[in-house]
């Protein structure tokens, strides 16, 4: 890769960056709440480690992976250094016999969805002596295939992933489905984050919102904002 191709991406980084905390502050000044109380996750999906190199040196301290083998790669490329500032997000749907690989890498897991997959990063992650950050996926479209538990299930969850000693419940996260209000979806999340929280204080993650969403999920009270595209541009073609 050139120098000036590189130079060119950083500035190009650089600058979707600061629109999207722009983004950020305006949605948190409407909603009358601290800029500070909310983490602004970089989801490199299909982009390269050099991306994410940029994108630490801009600052960014929380990056985003959905899946496995790319995540897995992705972190082992990084500049120790690189790596020890970023805490990483895992995000995709997970299946109970990639959760041992998953548990290596990622800090945090923000897609538990049923106790077979909490069991499994437990067990994982405690033979390799981790403690990893965990959130309860809400399904909030009622569609199979997409991930995430019944709202009305996910304090029977939240109180197993509560009970293992290798996981940390951090809170919940959803995405707001393609044909719903962000708004509105966003709002039941933070009725069931309420419910949790109940039972649990120190659950107060509540991971919303991405590039087209994320005003929404700032006015619902999201704490975690995944945001892809807007920071690094149209995804390229699957590798």
């Amino acid at each position: 890769m050139s120098t000036s191709y590189d130079n060119e991406r950083r500035d190009q980084l650089a600058a979707n960056l600061a629109a999207v905390h722009d983004r950020i502050d305006r949605a948190c000044t409407a909603a009358g709440r601290d800029r500070h109380d909310v983490t602004l996750i970089a989801v490199t999906k299909f982009f390269p480690a050099a991306d994410v190199e940029h994108l630490a040196a801009l600052g960014v301290t929380d990056m985003g992976e959905n899946r496995d083998q790319e995540a897995a790669a992705k972190v082992a490329e990084l500049p120790e250094d690189v790596r020890g500032a970023l805490t990483v997000h895992f995000i995709g749907q997970l299946q109970s016999n990639k959760a041992a690989h998953v548990a290596r890498y990622a800090d945090v897991v923000q897609s538990i969805d049923r106790a077979k997959i909490a069991g499994a990063l437990d067990k994982a992650a405690a033979a390799q002596d981790r403690t990893l950050d965990a959130l309860v996926q809400v399904d909030l479209s009622g569609a199979t295939g997409r991930g995430g538990v019944a709202p009305q299930d996910a304090r029977a969850l939240a109180d197993r992933v509560a009970g293992c000693a290798a996981l940390r419940l951090r809170g919940v996260m959803a995405v707001a489905p393609l044909d719903a209000d962000p708004a509105e979806a966003f709002a039941r999340l933070a009725d069931v984050a309420d419910v949790i929280r109940g039972d649990h204080p120190e659950a107060t993650w509540l991971s919303a919102g991405m590039s087209g969403d994320l005003e929404q999920a700032v006015a619902a009270g999201a704490t975690h904002l995944r945001v892809g595209s807007a920071i690094l541009g149209s995804r390229p073609a699957a590798r």
